[in-house]
């Protein structure tokens, strides 16, 4: 079974905490022997997402990163694989498919109940136990915490919604997840742009770990940026990073947690 630890992380003493579930590319020899080649392709990929998040290091930030692929098992789902938003299409805890709804397994080859829990175990446990665990020691640092859940994905998915995504998509469980005043200071900064365009709880709201950690009572605050990718890379293989691209949205990154740490203080 794979040795591989499950995360990278990179402590910081600000009491901003990045959370990337889906950056990760490995997949172990015991799951990838029973996936199809559109599965070997990795394209649902968060792609590069932890290298974009990387120039916040100076600002102290904390920076939890998974290192297995999302097909292994989604760390954004709740454990008991419930949907997030019911009567749309959206992929499982354990994926079987692509976003395009191309298989991931052979036939026969799909995991069951023991190998879905064996993935929970080795995998979602761990990452969800680090981010438990930095929750807990920057709110004994500071008294809350801002969760900042970053994504990415392609600006237009037809299977998963219509038309072309808006290139900042921040998700708050409806407001329920972080103090109304957070959100209000980044949608400030976002509005006093003209590059790229958002939007505030539209297709996505925020997956599992903004809805099962945003508890803005309990000062967790949460908030998830899905990212348009073409902001930042190629959306076709071999999903290129564009150094022409991603300083201008890195930029923008800067001024979004320079605000909230300002809010903070």
């Amino acid at each position: 079974m794979s040795a591989m630890a499950p995360y990278h992380l990179t402590e910081g003493a600000s009491p901003i905490l990045i959370s990337v579930p889906h950056c990760g590319t490995y997949i172990p020899d015991e799951v990838l022997e029973g996936m199809t080649d559109e599965a070997k392709a990795l394209t649902d990929t968060d792609w590069h997402v932890d290298r974009l998040y990387s120039c916040l290091t100076d600002q102290d930030v904390t920076l939890l990163s998974a290192a297995h692929s999302r097909y292994v098992i989604d760390l954004n789902r709740p454990p008991d694989g419930q949907p997030l938003y019911p009567g749309q299409t959206e992929t499982a805890l354990c994926p079987v498919e692509t976003f395009a709804g191309k298989a991931l397994y052979c036939v026969d080859q799909e995991p069951g109940p023991d190998e879905i829990k064996r993935r929970l175990e080795t995998y979602w446990q761990p990452y969800h136990a680090a981010l438990e665990g930095q929750i807990a020691r920057l709110k004994a640092l500071h008294g809350q915490v801002l969760l900042w859940d970053a994504h990415s994905i392609a600006n237009e998915v037809p299977r998963l919604f219509d038309g072309r995504l808006p290139d900042l998509n921040f998700g708050t469980n409806g407001g329920l997840a972080c103090g109304e005043t957070l959100l209000e200071a980044v949608m400030e900064v976002a509005c006093a742009q003209d590059r790229y365009s958002y939007i505030a709880n539209g297709r996505f709201k925020g997956g599992y770990i903004t809805r099962h950690y945003g508890d803005p009572k309990k000062g967790t605050h949460a908030i998830q940026l899905e990212l348009a990718q073409d902001t930042y890379m190629d959306q076709t293989p071999p999903f290129k990073y564009r150094d022409d691209k991603a300083p201008h949205f890195q930029v923008l990154l800067k001024q979004f947690i320079a605000t909230l740490l300002q809010r903070f203080t």
